[in-house]
């Protein structure tokens, strides 16, 4: 077993339902570094806080090459399993998106249905799924078996009829786990019933957003969640934290 292909089985296995995995959201090798001195042992890398530190939009406003030259130097700086944010994959083939990961260091990804480069559509359920499974298809083509954390966008969207959305929400996100996905991330903040029922009706361990300041660990936990991240919370946590400091000395 190669030291990758180790790494995905360890950030795998931490997806326990109840106990869920933190995998605090950054986007460059300070952050990292920060993340992994406080004591975490995996990380996500978000597309939103990435492009912020280089001063491009988010919504693939950076090429993958972008991303993966900043994922290689996150993963020179710390020595933890690391997840990336590939949004709805740059325009990238699936193997193209797999090997690139692979080489710069990483072994996760969470792959969104909002379609940044055709106007911000939102994929069908089953081209999603498709969308998928090739990329389960190109990582075991590999030695390494990329955690692919499967997100829609139903709920940040707010698409379609509010009555139904969870129905809708659960049955995308059964046929991205049928195509191979590990994880699902059926994004936004939900109210206690709505995530409950999220964790109960789906099949695979479940990604809930945090906000590092106003939620809690317990209580995700205790509404069966399996892994937390912070999308661009953190960063922006950090960025209010940093202008109450500097806001004397102007």
């Amino acid at each position: 077993m190669t030291e990758l292909s180790s790494k995905a089985r360890t950030l795998l296995e931490l997806h326990q339902p109840g106990n869920p995995v933190i995998l605090p959201t950054v986007w460059d090798a300070w952050s990292a570094n920060l993340a992994v001195s406080a004591g975490f042992t995996a990380l996500t890398v978000g597309s939103h806080p990435v492009s912020d530190s280089i001063g491009k939009p988010d919504n693939e406003g950076i090429t993958f090459d972008e991303l993966t030259t900043r994922i290689r130097q996150i993963t020179q700086a710390v020595d933890v399993p690391i997840s990336v944010d590939i949004e709805s994959g740059y325009g990238e083939d699936p193997k193209t998106l797999i090997d690139g990961l692979i080489a710069a260091g990483a072994v996760g990804l969470n792959i969104e249905d909002t379609v940044h480069s055709e106007g911000g559509r939102l994929r069908e359920a089953q081209e999603h799924a498709d969308f998928v499974g090739a990329l389960r298809t190109a990582s075991d083509a590999t030695d390494v078996h990329v955690v692919i954390n499967a997100r829609t966008d139903l709920f940040v969207k707010q698409v379609g009829d509010e009555s139904d959305r969870v129905d809708r929400a659960i049955a995308r996100m059964k046929l991205a786990a049928e195509a191979g996905a590990d994880v699902l991330y059926p994004v936004g903040f939900h109210d206690d019933a709505v995530q409950k029922r999220l964790t109960d009706e789906l099949p695979l361990p479940v990604n809930a957003i945090g906000h590092p300041t106003e939620n809690d660990k317990a209580s995700l936990a205790e509404l069966g969640v399996a892994r937390v991240s912070f999308g661009p919370l953190f960063q922006m946590v950090l960025a209010e934290r940093a202008s109450e400091v500097l806001a004397p000395w102007k």
